[in-house]
């Protein structure tokens, strides 16, 4: 048995829409599965879905206010006033600003733009950069993927004179700013048709009605921070990134080509991977570590030296972020396994001084995938008296739900049910861990707290092919919503198993089923290898890839999780294995089972006395519980009774087998009837023989070992044929006629014998076979007892 990571959990079938899709569409069964699962039930939505850059772009104008903001810009490009472009530091604010400032360049305005600085100013818009525009001469200011709870901030823009519009697309808040126009698909009263805009996503919808027209030309910077933000990507989101991401791979843009070359991308292999590891991470890193301003110059620079330079800076920035990030993750991991034990957290809120609120979020994310927790990540400034960090959830939390009814608490916050970023009094993070445990308490059930995955479909190693796999790819681009397929194969074998990488870490697995195979890849899974028997059936989750090597191309899968339904059994027959089922076993869970008292103390001395159990009895047996356990025999039985005592109650997960013994009973002569009777005949002669003495002269003389002697001696003893005193053996003068089998040490003789020939010298699968055996035999015996 092999458990998985996660709880798999496989999207239910609707055969006759596939069935349906698969004929109208003419499509591969999988890709139509795949299509049901992300709710699509229609041919019509299902071609719509397929053939996202043949639709059309929602009218700008059905976004509430859009009018009204279209109609001041317009006023204000006119009369030549000062227009300030108000942005976020991260890659969709980034993305926001030079969409809209593209624009309202391109028509002539005197147009600037501000990112705050994340470290001294935060979040959003701020009364001192509102009064410090005013005081520069701007009379207008436009948000982009800001603004939405900048309550007093309107009330200052108004006080000031200056005209606020505001883009955003953050859950709004109860109260919403008064200000000149709000454009947001989100807010009460907008009847727009798409809710689930990227910051970027409004921005661009403001750029297409001040312009009349889509600027295709900005779709490439669209997809960035559409993808970059995690958004939804149906609907016109997967508008934005297919026809971006088609863009990008010709892209004129001299930013976007120097930032390229720095990430080692070309522009053949660009999709949404590129966008999400590549560009997003970098444009990011920049607002996490200093001001976000030169990505922005980055995104509108024209010059090619300045555009290189730009990126370098910013690719040295994300190796510094990357740093930062792994430091401060394994101080939080410390802080949580010193303070903060996950039995008692639901919900992990941790806090400390001087850390990087740029990386508070990507911390929050590892402590998540480590945990499985909701996870805040607080840097406490001190002389500030304030706690600022991000939050990321899991299913079943909504963040920004559960974050409003602190409100009192939480003057700064805003985000989404999945991840959330504040400002606090650094005196209330403890008031508000608690509540939030409280909170969890109420909503989260034990099962929770394992991680889940979706698994999109089940299926054959036989609908595995290049095509379907390339047809796979009508579905992309990938992200939120419109995750990479997981598929899953289910009790395949494996042709061939084996660790690869420089360091061992990686795993290759080749399955197979029905004389079809799949070649599989799982990095980081090489610790897997050990934990898979021979001839063992297993099923695996993972993404399909084509992998093309020497112009030959083949489908593979690409491992996240496998699991093993069945006991496993693990060969390591012979004594010098103990030691490295010793090294190799990491879990504690481990049951050590031994028959003799030796081993049992040579275990002791190896440190596994708190799991080591020593067998003598049937009791003994029947008070381990080996039931779905991992158990080591490292000693033979001593007789079948103890072994099947020990499955009564259930057979183990796995069993790894040493049966490490000091002699070799199969291997060593047994004495023949013929034996005994000339011994015996030998004794009634002699009367009386001295063992100690004579045993040894007699055993050259046969040609036997002393230990034969020894063991016929003991055999006529327990038959009462003899007698033995004092190392002299004298026959009875009255006997009765009795079978050797009636002898223990006979009996015991021809037990170890058989046991050594069963579990010692037979080939893996007839072991296999035989715990099996026992395995039933035990259970129906406890069902008899039962």
């Amino acid at each position: 048995m092999l458990k998985a990571k996660t709880r798999w959990l496989e999207q239910e079938k609707d055969e006759e829409i596939i069935q349906l899709f698969v004929k109208e569409l003419e499509i591969t069964p999988l890709v139509a599965s795949l299509l049901v699962n992300r709710g699509i039930k229609t041919i019509e939505k299902a071609r719509a879905f397929l053939l996202i850059e043949k639709q059309d772009f929602h009218d700008p104008f059905l976004l509430k206010d859009m009018d009204k903001a279209v109609h001041r810009i317009n006023e204000a490009i006119d009369q030549e006033e000062k227009i300030l472009i108000y942005g976020d530091y991260d890659a969709d604010g980034v993305s926001s600003t030079t969409v809209l400032l593209t624009t309202l360049r391109g028509m002539g305005a005197n147009v600037d733009f501000y990112i705050p600085n994340r470290f001294t100013e935060g979040y959003g818009p701020n009364e001192a950069a509102f009064r410090q525009a005013h005081s520069s001469g701007y009379g207008l200011i436009i948000t982009v993927d800001t603004g939405i709870a900048a309550v007093h901030e309107a009330e200052v823009a108004k006080e000031l004179g200056i005209d606020l519009i505001i883009t955003d697309h953050h859950e709004p808040g109860p109260v919403l700013p008064d200000a000149l126009a709000i454009v947001h698909p989100k807010q009460p009263g907008c009847s727009y048709p798409f809710k689930e805009l990227a910051g970027v996503g409004v921005a661009f919808k403001l750029s297409s009605a001040l312009l009349g027209e889509v600027p295709t030309d900005l779709l490439e910077v669209a997809a960035i921070g559409t993808i970059a933000d995690l958004v939804a990507l149906h609907g016109e989101n997967r508008l934005i990134a297919k026809k971006g991401i088609q863009q990008l791979k010709s892209t004129n843009r001299v930013g976007l080509q120097a930032l390229l070359k720095v990430a080692n991308v070309q522009k053949n292999d660009i999709n949404e991977d590129t966008i999400g590891f590549s560009i997003g991470p970098r444009i990011n890193a920049v607002g996490r570590l200093q001001s976000a301003d030169p990505a922005v110059d980055l995104l509108l620079s024209e010059d090619i030296e300045e555009a290189t330079e730009l990126a370098e800076e910013i690719d040295l920035l994300n190796k510094e972020r990357k740093k930062l990030v792994n430091q401060m993750t394994e101080e939080a991991i410390l802080e949580v396994e010193t303070h903060y034990p996950i039995e008692n957290n639901p919900v992990l809120i941790i806090a400390k001084e001087n850390w990087n609120p740029g990386v508070v979020g990507i911390v929050a994310s590892r402590l998540v995938d480590r945990y499985y927790r909701p996870t805040i990540v607080l840097s406490i400034d001190s002389e500030k008296g304030t706690a600022k960090g991000s939050a990321r959830s899991i299913e079943g939390f909504d963040l920004f739900e559960n974050l409003s009814t602190c409100r009192e608490i939480l003057p700064h916050f805003g985000g989404h049910p999945m991840a959330a970023g504040m400002t606090l009094d650094v005196n209330h993070v403890d008031q508000l861990r608690q509540r939030l445990i409280d909170l969890a308490n109420r909503q989260l059930t034990e099962g929770d707290f394992t991680p889940i995955t979706k698994v999109d479909v089940s299926c054959s190693l036989e609908e595995i092919t290049v095509q379907s796999i390339e047809e796979m790819q009508l579905l992309a681009p990938f992200g939120m919503n419109n995750p990479k397929p997981i598929v899953q194969v289910e009790n395949v074998t494996l042709a061939n198993v084996r660790k690869i990488g420089a360091d061992q870490t990686h795993l290759k697995l080749v399955f197979s089923q029905n004389e079809h195979q799949l070649d599989s890849v799982g990095f980081g899974l090489g610790h897997i290898h050990d934990e898979l028997s021979p001839y063992v059936t297993i099923s695996a989750i993972g993404e399909l890839t084509i992998n093309e090597w020497n112009n030959h191309r083949k489908p593979q899968i690409m491992l996240q999780d496998v699991k093993v339904e069945d006991w496993q059994l693990f060969d390591l027959r012979g004594s010098s294995n103990i030691d490295r089922l010793l090294k190799m076993h990491l879990n504690k869970d481990l049951l050590f089972i031994t028959f003799k008292k030796s081993t049992y103390t040579l275990l002791k001395e190896k440190g596994v006395a708190e799991t080591c159990h020593f067998v003598q009895s049937k009791n003994d047996a029947i008070n381990i519980d080996v039931k779905d356990r991992h158990i080591a025999m490292i000693d033979l039985p001593t007789s079948l009774e103890l072994m099947d005592s020990l499955f009564q109650e259930g057979k183990p997960a796995r069993v790894y087998t040493v049966f490490m013994q000091e002699a070799d009973h199969f291997f060593a002569t047994i004495p023949t009837r013929e034996h005994f009777k000339w011994f015996y005949g030998f004794l009634l002669k002699k009367g009386s023989f001295h063992l100690k003495e004579q045993g040894e002269l007699l055993a050259k003389h046969k040609g036997w070992s002393k230990e034969t002697i020894e063991f016929m001696s003991q055999v006529f003893f327990e038959l009462e044929f003899v007698t033995i005193e004092n190392g002299v053996i004298s026959t009875n003068s009255t006997t009765q006629k009795r079978d050797l089998a009636e002898s223990k040490t006979y009996a015991d003789k021809l037990m170890q014998i058989e046991l050594e020939k069963t579990l010692l010298y037979t080939s893996y699968m007839q072991l296999k076979e035989w715990f099996e055996t026992r395995f039933q035999a035990s259970s129906k015996e406890a069902i008899v007892n039962v």
